[in-house]
């Protein structure tokens, strides 16, 4: 980065760091780099691994209905921390991650396993995410992104805003479709599961795409309570903004009871998510997500940190969802950690703007630019809400995502998990065919009337 496009950066309020001392470019992605942008070398103690290009497709055996085998389940934890020991371990904990372990000293261990860098794309990902370089640039102050093809936007981000995109925008499979629970238990850990269907797919995934009748949307997102029956029938669609500014996201919802569908502005910041007690907000979804208008944004630093990786234990079919929650966390017994480089981003709230977090800290893991774990702050600038990504690659499709996503509030001494699926009757399923059409609002209506 030369040392105009620093001031540059900084008047648009993007970040003001100094450039780094090592210049990448394109040619490094897949050499240097790992193909989304990664440091491809090993750590100073071998303890982080050189990547070596991601789990293969055939990693391990898939059962009948395409959920994945463990391919570590020989593996034992190197070793476990906890509220007795964690300050050996410190320099590689969030903040978030010690409050849990203060708050629940009982309940919520780490065990740290080794560390395997599976993530992987397609080729052809690994091939549009190089040609953003040089095209890809932020907008609109940097709360925008235009000229971007697919996989990640800024494979050699620099700065926190192109960081946040990169979580935003990364691949998930082009489209997907997935049936999961999200949970949220009482204080003594009884719950009852509430199923979701959800159909996703980059804009550019869909089979009628066309870039002027598109707009700025990017990603079609259509949402469906299956269960139980006082919230079945109950559906929400989003069409996400590459530009907020020019574009806002546009969001309906569909009411069962009244049967209609109307606009739903408030499915974004922090309004209230779906059905989630007031446990999480719009944004927790995808552990963060929408605009990034409302923060002002820098990056912290890069740093080794214990993070949810590889969460094929967690994920198993032979695991009932009694089995994972409990009173105050999730069982530890069945979350594995990993030490990985994270980019750590802190997002504080511009003065004048309104959300319920004043301050959100992101972690976003180095192979993936998929948020791992995030701190969130209240407006007396208290740790409230500590969210951790349970990592998984799923493998025979080539996309990083997550297994769970747990939200855990340490006021209230309650939780949500989203994204559960181990008694659902299918792993989740990539590269759907669907056109424009399903993600339309009469589509939407026609989804609630089932």
């Amino acid at each position: 980065m030369k040392a105009s496009k620093v001031f540059y950066a900084c008047i648009l309020g993007l970040i003001c760091l100094p450039a780094f001392a090592v210049e990448f470019t394109a040619n490094d992605l897949g050499v240097k780099l790992t193909p989304l942008g990664g440091d491809a070398s090993a750590n100073t103690d071998g303890s982080i691994p050189p990547y070596k290009g991601g789990l293969a497709k055939d990693a391990a055996k898939l059962l009948s209905n395409g959920y994945m085998s463990d391919p570590f389940a020989n593996e034992k934890p190197l070793f476990t921390i906890t509220k007795l020991n964690y300050a050996k371990y410190k320099d590689r904990l969030t903040p978030g991650q010690i409050a849990l372990l203060e708050r629940y000293p009982e309940q919520y261990k780490m065990n740290v396993y080794p560390t395997h860098r599976t993530a992987a794309v397609p080729k052809e990902i690994e091939e549009k995410t190089k040609a953003n370089v040089g095209s890809a640039r932020l907008i609109e102050e940097g709360y925008g992104v235009e000229n971007f093809q697919a996989g990640t936007p800024f494979p050699l981000a620099k700065t926190a805003l192109e960081m946040v995109w990169n979580h935003s925008m990364r691949y998930r499979g082009g489209t997907f479709r997935r049936q999961f629970v999200q949970v949220t238990p009482q204080v003594n850990g009884s719950f009852a599961p509430i199923v979701f269907l959800d159909q996703g797919a980059e804009a550019q995934a869909v089979s009628d795409y066309d870039k002027a009748a598109t707009g700025l949307t990017h990603l079609y997102l259509k949402q469906y309570v299956l269960s139980p029956a006082r919230l079945a029938g109950t559906a929400v669609l989003a069409h996400e903004s590459s530009d907020e500014s020019k574009q806002p996201r546009r969001a309906w919802v569909y009411n069962a009871g009244q049967r209609r569908v109307r606009m739903a502005p408030q499915i974004a910041y922090d309004g209230p998510g779906t059905a989630s007690d007031g446990l999480r907000t719009s944004d927790n979804y995808d552990m963060y997500n929408g605009s990034p208008d409302r923060y002002n944004w820098k990056v912290v630093g890069k740093k080794e940190i214990y993070i949810p990786y590889n969460s094929y234990k967690l994920a198993s079919p032979e695991v009932k969802y009694e089995d994972i929650v409990r009173p105050g966390v999730m069982n530890s017994d069945l979350t594995r950690y990993e030490l990985h480089r994270v980019w750590e981003v802190e997002g504080t709230l511009k003065p004048g703007s309104r959300h319920v977090y004043a301050k959100r800290v992101l972690f976003l893991d180095e192979d993936t630019w998929q948020v791992a774990t995030v701190d969130h702050y209240d407006s007396r600038g208290s740790l409230w809400r500590v969210a951790e990504g349970h990592a998984i690659q799923y493998f025979s499709d080539q996309v990083p995502w997550y297994a769970a996503e747990a939200l855990y509030d340490l006021i209230s001494g309650r939780y949500l998990v989203l994204g559960l699926h181990n008694e659902e009757k299918h792993e989740y399923e990539f590269g759907v065919k669907y056109s424009s059409g399903d993600f339309s609002p009469s589509a939407l209506r026609q989804m609630g009337v089932r």
